[in-house]
This record gives structure tokens, sequence and C-alpha cells, in this order.
């Protein structure tokens, strides 16, 4: 019984990695792209999983570092290029053998090639210099980087708050990133947004079948495999010595502390660690969407996050993230409306309705959410008989 949770999520991940390779559904673009988004909501539902529900760090920041790895991207994306021949016009620097060009910035302009200081440069050069884009993996990488930093940074600031102090401070932090984002419009575009180049811009060939920039399945698969890379990382982390300190600042800081335990470490290092998983996800999901604006880092997009965890298992990432992944789908498969008695329902509205149900539902009656007992309940099998026959065999044992 106890391997049943390790059977199932083998299963799981056989599953969701064969699905592509034979679903043939009409709408397999539709279906592909509501299990890319799955994925991505499942990385934000797990690392804020760990460290909401492990460390006791309720923190609504998350969608802000989120954020800050996907305009990272952004940005090195749609400044830095590599030219064969200095522009003259940008700011430029040698960089083996070839120039790295950093753009000027404009902002929202329909007057791009009078302003655009690449942009004039090629229109001098003709095709007698090459030009090449920034790597995506690259910008990833950086994001990600920038996301984690951006996490430290807090953590060593607000880590020592507590309660809803921390809470109130990440929420202010996010829309103070949304703000800046948004006012910024010669850097970021402001409401405009920024384009991204596709996550395989020039395609890729996967075991020898060659896949177009638009093709939904490298993204699925990458997408798919930061999952189970992040959940990785999080399995090793809660199984380490690191996992138990961080359950105990969960339980009481305080006895933590008073055992020798560094509490502010432990805290700005799982606050770093989940908040570089959120930009991670962040970066990804930019390049797939190949847009960003500061609309991803609406409240409700928090509250969603925070919902789906709570509803898988707040205390259990794996949970956390199934959770994710099935209100993510449950909600696309709402959307369409219907009649009843010649009354019609939009169900672009009121499958909101019922999700705030369920989640109330899950508060109330369910409060480790719907999937993470069932996990326990297999897991925990049989535990109890054990421990009585080991009591009985070592009582035995011991009578003369």
């Amino acid at each position: 019984m106890r391997q049943v949770p390790n059977i199932a999520g083998l299963g799981l991940v056989l599953f969701f990695a064969a699905f592509p390779l034979v679903y043939t559904g009409g709408n397999y673009d539709y279906v592909m792209h509501v299990l890319i988004t799955g994925f991505f909501y499942a990385i934000l539902a797990s690392s804020w999983s760990m460290l909401a529900g492990y460390a006791g760090q309720f923190s609504f920041g998350h969608m802000a570092f989120m954020g800050i790895g996907a305009y990272g991207a952004a940005l090195f994306s749609h400044y830095f290029y590599l030219t064969s021949a200095p522009t003259g016009t940008c700011t430029e620097v040698a960089f083996f053998g070839n120039w790295l060009v950093i753009k000027n910035a404009i902002g929202v302009t329909s007057t791009t090639l009078t302003q655009d200081c690449l942009q004039q440069a090629i229109a001098g050069w003709g095709d007698s210099v090459q030009v090449w884009r920034m790597p995506v993996l690259l910008g990833i990488v950086l994001g990600t980087v920038a996301g984690g930093l951006a996490g430290l940074l807090v953590g060593l600031l607000v880590l020592r708050l507590r309660a809803a102090y921390l809470a109130l401070f990440t929420l202010g932090f996010s829309e103070i990133i949304k703000a800046v984002i948004s006012a910024e419009i010669d850097i970021t575009r402001g409401q405009a947004g920024m384009v991204l180049p596709a996550l395989f811009d020039n395609g890729v060939v996967i075991l020898g079948t060659e896949f177009s920039r638009t093709d939904k399945i490298p993204p699925y698969y990458a997408m798919f495999f930061l999952l189970l890379l992040c959940l990785l990382i999080l399995t090793w982390l809660a199984r380490s010595r690191f996992g138990l300190f961080v359950r105990a600042l969960r339980e009481d800081a305080d006895a933590a502390a008073a055992l020798g335990v560094n509490t502010t470490r432990y805290k700005v290092f799982v606050f770093t660690i989940t908040t570089a998983m959120a930009a991670s996800a962040g970066a990804v999901q930019a390049h797939y969407i190949q847009i960003v604006t500061p609309n991803m880092l609406f409240l409700l997009q928090m509250s969603l996050v925070v919902a789906m965890a709570v509803i898988g298992g707040v205390e259990n990432f794996v949970a956390a993230a199934l959770g994710a992944i099935f209100l993510q789908i449950m909600l696309e498969l709402m959307r369409t409306s219907f009649s009843i008695g010649g009354v019609a329902v939009d169900m672009t509205v009121w499958r909101l309705v019922f999700f705030g149900v369920l989640l109330m539902v899950v508060l109330r009656f369910f409060r480790n959410g719907l999937i993470a007992p069932l996990i326990d309940y297999f897991a925990r099998a049989g535990m109890a008989e054990e421990t009585i026959a080991k009591r009985a065999a070592g009582a035995g044992e011991t009578q003369p």
C-alpha cells in the first residue's frame, strides 16, 4: 500500500510524457496549450507550497518574482545583440571578435527605424554585416538568476517579519514591481508589453523529427521537464536536514532558535530557492507566449496560485502541483456555456464562482486540501500495525 503514491506518481509522469505523442484530437494545439499553462502554474504552486506549507512563510509576492524572471528574459532578448561589426550608434563592446550591442531605450514609438540605433545601423549595412539574437536559454538563465537575487535581497530585508507583516510587505513589493514596469515605458514599453522570440525560434530536432517554432511539443516538454526538475529539487530539500530545520521553523521558530537553528539563514535560503523557481517558470512562459505585460502581476493571478496550492494541499508540494494542473484543466473545461430552461449560463463568469465555492469548501472541511490526504493515507498505510508489531517484538526480547 505504501508504494501506491510512488507508483501513481510514476504513472502520471509516464502519462504526461507520452500524451503529446498519442493524442490526436482536432483541438490538439489548444489541449497542449492548456497543459503547458497547467505545468507553469504547477511550478508556481509547488514552489509556493514549499515556502508557505513547509517553511510557514506566507508570501504574496510570488508572482512578482515570476514577473522579474519573465521581464529579465524579455529585456535581455530585446536589448542585447551580437554583431560582426560595430554600429557606431549603440552602446557596444568588443566580444571575442564580434561586438556586444546594447540597444537604446525608445519605449513605444512608431518611428522605430529613425530612433532605434541598431535598426539605423542595419539599414546602412544592408547584408554585409551579421546580426545575432542572444540565446534564449541564456535569457532564461539570467531571468532565473535575477528572480533568485531579488528573492535573496527581499528575504534579507523582511524575513525577520512574521505572519501578516511578511504577507503585507510582499504584497506591497508585488504592487511596486507592477507599478515600476508600467511606469518605465521607455524601457519596458509599459502596458504595450514586450515581444520575445519563441522558445525555439529556429525550430528544433527531437529524435530525428523536426519541429517548427510554432509546434507545441517542444515547449510542452520544456515546461514539463522544468516542473520535474523543480519537484526533484524540492523533494531533495524536503528529505534533507534542511527540510527538517525548515519544518521546525514552521512549527515553532523560537524553539528552533533556542536549539541552535539559524532561523534567518534557513528562511532566506528557502525564500531564494522558491523565488528562483518562480522566476524560471516566468522566463520559460514568457518565451512560450512571446509577450509579457504588467497584467501578469495582477493580484488575481497570485490568488489563483495560492488557491491551487490550498486545494491540492499546501503542506505537500507534489499535491499542490497536481492541484494546479487539475484546476487549470477544469477551469478550461468549464468555459463552455450552456442553457437551463431557456436561461443562458455564461460559464466564462460562473466558472470562477464555482472555483471560489470549491475553495471555501476545502478550507472549511479539508484543511490540508483534496490530494495531500490521499497521498498521506497510502504513504502511512500499515504504519500503525508495523509500529505495534515492532514494540511487541522488542518487549518479547527484553523478557527473561
